[in-house]
């Protein structure tokens, strides 16, 4: 679903961004161009970041 229409920007692409230890919006306006146009996209990327960093990482019980 697009997050950012002015940049085009999905909630893959910030979750993408959030594995790769981003965990604030300052860093998704730098590697995406997030909320650097009219902004409001910004409160509804924040809880995808929110969402990402607080979910429970899964585990492969097989691996156990």
């Amino acid at each position: 679903m697009y997050v950012c229409i002015c940049r085009q920007i999905t909630d893959k692409q910030i979750r993408e961004v959030c594995s790769q230890g981003s965990s604030r919006i300052a860093d998704l306006r730098d590697k995406l161009g997030l909320a650097s146009e009219c902004g409001k996209c910004g409160r509804h990327a924040l809880s995808i970041v929110n969402e990402f960093h607080n979910a429970t990482p899964f585990v492969n019980a097989l691996s156990v």
